[in-house]
């Protein structure tokens, strides 16, 4: 398995359990990112459990593209809530600490990339990923600390380099 997959499970595990740890922050921020105001916790629930369920899929070879598209689907859905209050300064739910930001275009880039990602691994056949070796979970775990780095420097308030 590539580490590429490796990445999405892990990604995909840790939202789902960052969502049963701040239940009530991130119900908020579903419910907020939605519009629907009395709807957030069904709405965390079943995202929480659609991204768990994509994280096991995405591991097992015969459930991977099924897994990768329930992920993309997850993400794009992210996205597209953002993309609707692109403009405005809230906590998304998005980072493992409280933090309003603006909603611009990196942020709104970010599940989109995710979800073009999952849809490049439900594209590919099954023997795309066969051959990994012992390193995979490395490099997952390598690419799963640079993302979160990109998290952090996109929670600058308002640096030099971010013009969106």
């Amino acid at each position: 398995m590539t580490p590429v997959v490796f990445f999405l499970a892990a990604l995909l595990a840790g939202s789902a359990l960052h969502k049963a740890l701040a239940s009530q922050r991130l119900a908020a921020a579903a419910a907020r990112l939605s519009g629907l105001s009395q709807q957030g916790m069904p709405l965390l629930i079943v995202a929480g459990c659609l991204e768990l369920a994509a994280s096991v899929m995405l591991v097992l070879p015969g459930l991977r593209a099924t897994g990768a598209l329930i992920a993309a689907l997850v993400w794009a859905a992210y996205a597209v809530a953002l993309k609707r209050h692109r403009g405005r300064t809230l906590d998304c739910g998005c980072d493992l600490v409280v933090r309003e930001k603006p909603v611009d275009w990196p942020l709104i880039a970010r599940p989109a990339v995710l979800s073009v990602l999952a849809l490049s691994v439900a594209g590919l056949p099954g023997a795309a990923f066969n051959g990994a070796g012992i390193d995979a979970p490395f490099a997952a775990a390598a690419l799963l600390a640079l993302y979160l780095g990109a998290s952090e420097l996109l929670a600058i308030p308002y640096p030099r380099w971010r013009k969106s």
